[in-house]
């Protein structure tokens, strides 16, 4: 009774080491599972006989994430089968000796032993062992397991912003199986420029016209690339483009604009010869927007033609250009004669003329007047005459 009692506690926590036909007792297979790890210290061969079997699969390869099945194959004399990662147990027989929750056997029966490893990470990468005990001697075949891992940029530079002139390094570092391929872009209005196929990207002596985007791409064809980018912000002084001379007439509303590129983007400040202007003063309105600033007198008077000067600063610099507001031809008046025929010369609003030697009063060249192209010609105008329009 009291060996029957031993032998029913026995099956009740015997673990179950396969299918086979012949089972040993569990003792001789602890002494197999370390004579197994034995095989495994370096300087140890492992003797496989001339028997063809366990046979593994080739080398497994998946993505990070994936299912990774391991497959042995073995035949009716295979007494005993484990997998084995590296010296540690993963399963014998039946018999789960892994902790690893994503570790589960597939398949044990007489032609195959296979197990599944879920969610697969690159700490999963690796050799796999299947052995087998046959005829008391252990044999073993070994798969190697390779994880692919997505490209993913993990450092990169921040946006920043240098002045023009200085040196720019940008950095961007990728982490993936296989080892992913760097490049670096300009993102421009002008299309693409400074590839470089590298982690770094220098660039000595950056320009205003450098500043943007700058586009790092990481692959290695396992996914989609992984894309990241930098601003980098280019400051330099401002620069007035293009300032236009502004004719009016006398009770008309007159603009004078004056644009400036710069980065940080430009203060604007107005002058009359020495006098600096204010917002809404003398019937004047000063309003900025972006680079663009503008003077508006919204009922013009002799008093306001003259001379501007537009001042565009920042912390870099500043400029300044001379823009001049004056009467337009309609406001003045010929003395004693029709302005439409001086000298005898018909005037066509819509066309170019050429006329005889024509002399502006002095009190509009006083005024600052400037003679549209199509009232004086170069060929035809009185060399004598003084004044802005000369």
């Amino acid at each position: 009774m009291e060996n029957s009692a031993r032998r029913k506690a026995a099956s009740r926590t015997a673990p179950d080491y396969g299918s086979f036909p012949k089972m040993y007792h569990p003792a001789c297979w602890i002494v197999f599972t370390a004579t197994t790890a034995l095989f495994f210290i370096p300087g140890v061969p492992v003797r496989s006989g001339e028997a063809t079997f366990p046979k593994a699969m080739d080398n497994v390869t998946v993505k990070q994430g994936e299912s990774a099945t391991l497959r042995c194959t073995v035949d009716d004399r295979v007494t005993r089968v484990a997998w084995l990662n590296r010296s540690t147990i993963l399963y014998a027989g039946n018999d789960k000796w892994s902790i690893d929750d994503r570790v589960v056997i597939l398949t044990n029966t007489k032609t195959q032993y296979s197990i599944r490893i879920h969610n697969v990470d690159i700490y999963d990468e690796g050799p796999y062992t299947c052995s087998v005990q046959t005829d008391n001697h252990p044999k073993t075949s070994r798969v190697h397991l390779i994880v692919q891992v997505p490209p993913q940029i993990i450092n990169i530079t921040s946006d920043i912003t240098v002045n023009e002139g200085s040196s720019v390094t940008l950095l961007c570092l990728a982490f993936g199986r296989p080892e992913p391929t760097v490049t670096w872009k300009h993102l421009s209005g002008k299309g693409q420029g400074f590839i470089s196929d590298d982690e770094y990207l220098e660039i000595t002596g950056i320009t205003r016209d450098q500043s943007g985007e700058y586009e790092c791409t990481a692959v290695n064809d396992v996914a989609a690339p992984d894309i990241r980018r930098v601003k980098v912000t280019v400051n330099y002084p401002p620069s007035i483009s293009n300032p236009k001379n502004t004719g009016v007439s006398v009770g008309q509303k007159g603009i004078l604009r004056c644009e400036a590129s710069a980065v940080p983007v430009a203060e604007f400040q107005w002058f009359k010869e020495d006098t600096r202007l204010a917002n809404g003063l003398d019937g004047v309105r000063i309003e900025n927007k972006g680079r663009m600033s503008t003077l508006t007198f919204f009922n013009v008077s002799e008093k306001d033609y003259g001379n501007y000067t537009c001042v565009a600063i920042n912390k870099l610099g500043n400029t300044n250009a001379s823009i001049i507001l004056y009467a337009a031809l309609s406001t003045l008046k010929a003395e004693d004669q029709d302005i439409n025929k001086l000298n005898g010369s018909h005037i066509k609003a819509q066309e170019q003329y050429t006329m005889a030697t024509v002399q502006l009063p002095e009190r509009w060249l006083a005024s600052g007047y400037q003679a549209p192209s199509w009232l004086i010609s170069s060929s035809s105008f009185d060399k004598k005459s003084e004044g802005p329009c000369r």
